[in-house]
C-alpha cells in the first residue's frame, strides 16, 4: 500500500520581476520518503524549497501539509507546523554560541528566575549534539570560532530539535565532508525508520541515486518528472535536466606528463599561519592549474585566504612574480591581479543586496576612473561584456544578486576578476553547489585560461575534480604538505587518499 501524502504542490508560481522562477508546479509527496528534487541552476528547486520552509511566498497556486491548507508566513511557522530546512550557506548566526544558535527563538525553555539559564541551554545542546552523533562540538563555543562544516552539523541539530516531519537538505553536503555527511546520511535514514520525509537536493548525481527513494525533476522553473528508484539513472537524470543528451567527460582530456612550468606566478615562501599551516612553500606557475586538496581541516581553505592577503601570515611570505612584490591584503592582491573565489560564496564572494553591474565592476573601479570620475557607460560596458561572455541569466545588470541562482552568482563572481584582467585565479571550491552545465562550463573556462598562460590555483575537496582538472596536486595533512603528486593517468582516488589520512 503506498504512504499517504504528507506534501501536495497544486499550481504553484513564483516570479522575480521578469524572472519567472516557478511555472505552475505541481506534484506530491509521500510520507516515509526521501524524495529527490534536482534540476540546474536556475531549474527552480531552490525557490520551491524557499516557499516550502516559509522563506518566501508563492505568487499563486496552494500548498497542503498533512491534508490541511498550508501558507507559511515565515520560517519560524514553518518549524512549529514541522517543516525544518538546512541550507548550502551559512543559516547561523554570529556573535552568539553554539547552543543559542541551537535555541534561537526558544530561549523561553531555558528561564530560571525571569534570566536565561546558560547551563542548561548547553546541557540541551549537548545532548542534541550527542544525538546526532555530534559530540566533538562544545555548545559554549562562539560560532564565530568553529569550522564551515561543523556550523552546518550545528544547523542540523537546531533542525532535528524541532522534531520535524519533513526535513529539507539544500545542497548541504556540498559543504561538509565525510564525517558530516555520515551524520547526514544516519539524520536521513532515522526520518524514513520513523515513516518522516526528507526532501534532499543535490548536484551530485551518484549521492541522489544512492540516498533517495524517488526523485523529482525541474527545468526552468517548471515540473519535468518524477521517477522511482528503479528509473533513477544518470544519464536519464541528465537528459531530463538538461533537456538533452549529454555525453563526454567533464575533466580534461589531455595528459603531457612531461610538462614543464618555468614562469612563478606565485610564491609562498615559509608561510605560517595562526593554528593549522606551518612553514607552507610552494610554487604556482604561469600556465599551471594547481591543486590543493586534503581533509576539510587540513588547512587548505585558510592557504586560499593568504594567498589573496585576506590572511595575514605569523611569518613568511605571499608574493606575486616576477615583480617580487608583497600580497599584504586584498587590495594589493587585487593590484597585482589576483582574484580569489571565495568557498563561501554569499558571505565572501558576493555583494548580495548589490546589482550584477555593481558586483562585476567592483575590483576594475581605479581602472574605469577618468579624470576622478566614473561613468556609468563605462561601467555598463565592462559588467554587460563579461556578463555576456560567461552567459549569466538575468532580467538585466541592474537585478540584485540576491535573487540568482548558486550557479550563476559564481558566474558573476569570475565574472569580476575576468573583468579586471587578472592573471592568478585562487578557486576555493569553485563548483561547490552548482549544476553540471555550469560545472562543465567552469571547466572549460579554466582550460581556456590555462591555454592562455594564467596561473590557476585550485582548492578542492572532491578529489575526482583535482585529478580530472590538475597539473599538479599538493596534498596537505597536519597543516603541512604532506605529497606533491603530478598528473598521469594512472593517478586514482586511493592514490591520493592515502596521503591525506
Amino acid at each position: 500500500m503506498a504512504n499517504p501524502c504528507i506534501l501536495k504542490f497544486d499550481h504553484i508560481c513564483k516570479s522575480f520581476s521578469s524572472t519567472k522562477a516557478l511555472a505552475d508546479i505541481s506534484f506530491e509527496v509521500n510520507r516515509g520518503e526521501v524524495r529527490g528534487l534536482i534540476g540546474e541552476n536556475g531549474s527552480g528547486k531552490s525557490t520551491l524549497s524557499s516557499i516550502v520552509s516559509g522563506t518566501l511566498q508563492p505568487d499563486s497556486g496552494t500548498m497542503y501539509f498533512q491534508g490541511d491548507l498550508y501558507r507559511p508566513s515565515s520560517v519560524l511557522e514553518a518549524a512549529n507546523s514541522g517543516i525544518s530546512m538546512v541550507v548550502q550557506e551559512r543559516g547561523t548566526i554570529p556573535g552568539i554560541t553554539v547552543a543559542a544558535n541551537i535555541f534561537l527563538g526558544k530561549e523561553k525553555l531555558f528561564l530560571s528566575g525571569g534570566l536565561v539559564s546558560h547551563k542548561k541551554m548547553n546541557d540541551a545542546a549537548a545532548k542534541i549534539l550527542a544525538d546526532i552523533g555530534a559530540q566533538w562540538i562544545r555548545p559554549d563555543t562562539l560560532i564565530d570560532d568553529i569550522s564551515f562544516e561543523e556550523s552546518k552539523i550545528v544547523e542540523l541539530a537546531r533542525a532535528m530539535y524541532g522534531k520535524p516531519e519533513i526535513l529539507i537538505i539544500d545542497e548541504t553536503t556540498t559543504a561538509i565532508s565525510q564525517r558530516g555527511r555520515e551524520i547526514l546520511y544516519a539524520l536521513v535514514k532515522r526520518m524514513k525508520s520513523e515513516s518522516k520525509t526528507v526532501l534532499f537536493i543535490t548536484h551530485d548525481l551518484d549521492e541522489l541515486i544512492q540516498v533517495c527513494d524517488t526523485v523529482t525533476v525541474m527545468r526552468d522553473g517548471r515540473f519535468i518528472a518524477s521517477l522511482a528508484k528503479a528509473e533513477m539513472k544518470s544519464d536519464t537524470l541528465k537528459r531530463l535536466m538538461v533537456g538533452r543528451e549529454i555525453t563526454g567527460s567533464f575533466y580534461r582530456a589531455d595528459y603531457d606528463e612531461n610538462a614543464k612550468f618555468d614562469d612563478v606566478a606565485l610564491k609562498l615562501d615559509h608561510v605560517t599561519l595562526d593554528g593549522k599551516i606551518r612553514d607552507i612553500s610552494l610554487e604556482a606557475h604561469r600556465g599551471e592549474i594547481l591543486g590543493i586538496g586534503g581533509l576539510t581541516d587540513c588547512g587548505m581553505h585558510e592557504i586560499g585566504r593568504a594567498m589573496f592577503g585576506l590572511t595575514k601570515p605569523l611569518s613568511g611570505d605571499v608574493t606575486v612574480l616576477p615583480s617580487g612584490k608583497a600580497i599584504a591584503n586584498p587590495r594589493a592582491a587585487i593590484r597585482n591581479r589576483v582574484g580569489y573565489l571565495s568557498k563561501n560564496r554569499d558571505q565572501e564572494a558576493i555583494l548580495l543586496q548589490t546589482s550584477i553591474l555593481d558586483n562585476i565592476c567592483l575590483p576594475s573601479l581605479d581602472r574605469l576612473e577618468r579624470a576622478g570620475f566614473i561613468s556609468r557607460g563605462s561601467e555598463r560596458s565592462l559588467a554587460g561584456k563579461w556578463a555576456g561572455e560567461l552567459n549569466v541569466k538575468m532580467s538585466s545588470l541592474s537585478e540584485y544578486c540576491s535573487s540568482l541562482s548558486g550557479g550563476n552568482k559564481q558566474k558573476v563572481v569570475i565574472a569580476k576578476w575576468l573583468a579586471n584582467d587578472s592573471e592568478i585565479f585562487v578557486l576555493d571550491c569553485p563548483t561547490r553547489g552548482i549544476d553540471i552545465g555550469v560545472k562543465s562550463a567552469i571547466y572549460r573556462l579554466m582550460e581556456q585560461l590555462k591555454a592562455e598562460g594564467k596561473c590557476l590555483i585550485m582548492i578542492s575537496e572532491e578529489l575526482p575534480e583535482l585529478i580530472g582538472m590538475c597539473d599538479n596536486i599538493l596534498i596537505l595533512k597536519d597543516g603541512r604538505i604532506s605529497a606533491r603528486l603530478a598528473r598521469g593517468r594512472d593517478l586514482t582516488e586511493s592514490g591520493v587518499i592515502q596521503y591525506m589520512i
